[in-house]
């Protein structure tokens, strides 16, 4: 046995009691809403990936752009929440597939203004029903006089979170 091993086996042998620990992960609200996310994404993700092979980054471009016609990428990845690379190589595949059309912004050559082809529009139209009969059978899991509340109660978190991630960014409180 070398030098610090009675040590390590000591420590090993004390009795651990989770229900004390300061913090148990899975009452944490910030995992909480990660687990919903995840597991609502992958949920999700089944209707458009088994129909039209996209993944969770081109559905959001797709989406948005259904949403909003014609944007840039920057302006697609503030919006959907998406660091530019991953928006970057979204729009590179739904070019490809020629669910997207990318037009040059003449006033600055750096950026370019995206908007989805006939195709793109096709899909986008189609899954939207899809997907609001997902979103409104997740609602059914909170009842019905609760709903309001919920929403209004995620529309504040969603805006604190903007908060609080600006000030953890920037070391300062509003």
């Amino acid at each position: 046995m070398h030098e610090g091993q009675a040590e390590d086996d000591a420590a090993s042998d004390v009795a651990f009691d989770s229900e004390a620990a300061p913090l148990r992960l899975e009452g944490f609200l910030p995992y909480q809403l990660n687990v919903v996310a995840s597991v609502v994404s992958q949920a999700l993700s089944r209707i458009y990936a088994e129909r039209y092979g996209i993944g969770v980054p081109e559905w959001r471009i797709l989406v948005t752009l259904g949403q909003f016609g014609t944007m840039t990428g920057k302006a697609v990845g503030t919006h959907s929440h998406m660091h530019k690379t991953k928006v970057s190589r979204a729009v590179a595949t739904l070019e490809k597939r020629k669910l997207l059309m990318r037009r040059a912004n003449r006033a600055d050559l750096r950026e370019a203004f995206l908007s989805l082809t006939p195709a793109g529009l096709a899909i986008y139209h189609d899954l939207a029903p899809s997907a609001l009969e997902f979103a409104r059978r997740l609602t059914e899991a909170i009842d019905p006089a609760d709903r309001k509340a919920f929403l209004r109660g995620l529309d504040r978190l969603i805006q604190h979170s903007a908060v609080l991630a600006k000030e953890s960014a920037t070391g300062k409180k509003d």
